[in-house]
């Protein structure tokens, strides 16, 4: 079965041919299907599904809960489908992987009217990428992922944890919006709600402008002054920037105190995964977060930790894999058209 695997950003475009489970070149052949990452989708749509004119019509009207995302991913359906008129093109989405946590872990603590009326929960991201996270490193430590608990660090551009148990997310750091959770490259993640409303009331910021500040403006960006790529805070902290060393350490403050809650809420960690661009690519980050996570019974090899490349287990329960979004969407699909 040929895939085309199709990853819309917010200001990029990932297109993967992926057959029979691997990836291969796309020599213009013609498609079995298409695959569709959607960030979102909504309080109703929770599986992989067949896009049709009443889907895109569902999706359309939950954009605003991705509002960077889910757009994008929108038009490239439509263009898609279109384009290969008799190819089914099934959008997948992120908040899939989230749908088995507990709704007392979901809930938010607020007028049980306003959470009925709006569906107000906490939806959680990046549930493709942990998703293949739990599965490839339940591979590579040689068990049955319904054997583990596990915390899996999908740490990007975007970031967050998700507390796996027997290969299903119970717990996740993002919520209604992506915003919430880990100090991220633009996102400040988690903040007191009543610092908000201190600064929408008392200093005069707009709710747009405190938006923006939130989602582009804060973060490692914020903090160091750089752009909050994690190579360009890396080589100024090198250099000796105080303000990038900060950055650094806020960073990783918030990703161990957060692992701590995601395998308490896993019951145990016997893995702990670091998937995405930082999380792939930055050892020494590895060597602090899990330096302080001691006591969970991980253990890093540092010589292994500094020359992994790709997948590997770099110590006593912890494990790199690369995010390969695109083979859990072409699972997905193959999944559902089968």
């Amino acid at each position: 079965m040929r895939t085309l695997v199709v990853n819309p950003g917010s200001s990029s475009l990932k297109v993967t041919l992926v057959e029979d489970g691997s990836v291969v070149p796309d020599d213009g052949g013609p498609y079995d299907a298409i695959g569709v990452r959607f960030v979102h989708g909504g309080p109703d749509r929770t599986e992989p599904v067949v896009v049709d004119a009443a889907v895109l019509a569902d999706l359309e009207r939950v954009s605003d809960l991705a509002p960077l995302h889910n757009p994008p991913a929108l038009a490239a359906a439509r263009d898609l489908g279109e384009q290969h008129p008799g190819v089914p093109v099934v959008a997948c989405f992120d908040t899939t992987f989230h749908t088995t946590i507990p709704v007392a872990a979901s809930t938010y603590a607020l007028p049980r009217e306003w959470n009925r009326r709006w569906q107000l929960r906490r939806y959680g991201f990046h549930g493709l990428s942990h998703a293949w996270a739990a599965s490839r490193a339940a591979k590579l430590v040689g068990r049955p992922v319904e054997e583990l608990a596990m915390v899996t660090c999908h740490l990007g551009g975007g970031a967050s944890l998700c507390a796996v148990r027997g290969g299903r997310s119970v717990d996740t750091t993002m919520g209604f919006t992506p915003l919430e959770g880990l100090v991220m490259q633009t996102r400040s993640g988690s903040v007191d709600p009543g610092l908000l409303l201190h600064l929408l009331r008392q200093e005069g910021v707009s709710a747009d402008e405190l938006y923006d500040v939130l989602d582009r403006g804060s973060g490692l960006k914020g903090l160091s002054g750089t752009s909050g790529d994690f190579q360009e805070v890396r080589q100024a902290r090198a250099g000796g920037d105080a303000d990038a060393d900060l950055a650094f350490d806020v960073y990783v403050h918030r990703l161990v105190r957060e692992t701590g809650a995601m395998a308490a809420a896993a019951g145990g960690c016997d893995v702990l995964v670091f998937t995405g661009g930082i999380g792939e690519h930055a050892p020494e980050l590895r060597s602090e977060v899990v330096g302080r996570l001691a006591h969970l019974g991980v253990r890093l090899d540092p010589a292994r930790n500094d020359a992994v490349g790709g997948d590997g287990v770099v110590g006593e329960g912890v494990v790199v894999v690369e995010a390969r979004e695109d083979l859990e969407i072409d699972r997905r699909v193959r999944a559902l058209l089968a």
